[in-house]
């Protein structure tokens, strides 16, 4: 909900140099000085309560520098997925932001906000125009979570487009009171084929966001483009199983599920915000659509 208070909070991203801010985390993300890397590395754990069990590499100062400790490895047994075609799992650790049915084009954001899909996928009505009366669900990574995503069902990847925009933080306050938030980011948006049908896993920048990569394609931004990239891939095909690495946000961002089928019975425990695994389950299909 949109208060003064919270209007207050946001108001300086609006007049900071987003990009300039996040150029420069890079830099300081990406520093190998020893000392430097493992004090901010240490503060990081503290602050945020970050928990190493899970971590292929649960000794800190071991990486290298601080984007490699936010990009980590997990243990190979530490998440499983369902591995079943009518099964949306969860492609990342997080917290529910939101989840449910497209209406007529229109993504709920938060109570009084909304923002269409159209917008969210680059302006293309005719691209957009299949997940008009969809599902969707939008998942929000912290600094303490993992920072890889996962595909949530097998999928073969078609399309690929880069949406340059602003860099506001996508943490709850600011989803509260930014409009269109999602739809003003820059962000990175994956078409698959899927057995439940066409989906679009949409990876959303954010000021601390310094890169957004996939497995296929390595680091999308930065640098920002000022217009829209789009990359086909329908005439050389990548197919990715439920399960498999997609791509990483360093710090944390935003991931959103878009989904053409509307018949995805989502988990009745799942609701805004509630915190989720990478690879439980998110819904079910009663069947695969073909």
């Amino acid at each position: 909900m949109m208060t003064l208070k919270n209007s207050l909070k946001v108001l300086p991203q609006y007049l900071l140099p987003q990009h300039f801010c996040s150029q420069l985390l890079g830099k300081l993300t990406h520093t190998q000085h020893k000392s430097t890397k493992n004090f901010i590395i240490k503060k990081l754990i503290d602050i945020y309560g970050i928990n190493m069990a899970d971590a292929l590499e649960p000794e800190p100062t071991a990486y290298p520098d601080v984007n490699a400790f936010f990009t980590r490895a997990l243990k190979p047994d530490a998440r499983s997925f369902p591995n079943q075609a009518n099964t949306i799992a969860c492609p990342a650790d997080g917290q529910i932001s939101q989840l449910g049915h497209i209406t007529q084009g229109q993504i709920f954001q938060a109570k009084g906000k909304q923002f269409s899909a159209c917008a969210l996928l680059g302006g293309d009505e005719q691209r957009s125009a299949v997940f008009s009366n969809g599902q969707f669900a939008t998942i929000y990574l912290s600094p303490k979570d993992y920072h890889r995503l996962h595909m949530p069902i097998t999928g073969t990847l078609t399309e690929m487009i880069h949406i340059p925009g602003r860099l506001f933080s996508v943490n709850t306050t600011t989803t509260n009171t930014v409009p269109n938030l999602f739809a003003r980011n820059e962000r990175v948006c994956c078409f698959f084929d899927t057995a439940a049908g066409p989906m679009v896993l949409v990876l959303v920048g954010a000021i601390v966001v310094s890169s957004i990569e996939t497995v296929w394609q390595g680091v999308i931004t930065p640098p920002t483009k000022n217009t829209l990239q789009h990359w086909d891939y329908r005439q050389q095909p990548l197919t990715l199983t439920q399960g498999q690495e997609m791509g990483r946000f360093n710090m944390g961002s935003t991931i959103i599920v878009l989904l053409a089928n509307d018949t995805l019975r989502f988990d009745n425990t799942l609701n805004a915000g509630a915190n989720v695994r990478l690879g439980m389950t998110l819904g079910k299909f009663a069947t695969a659509v073909t």
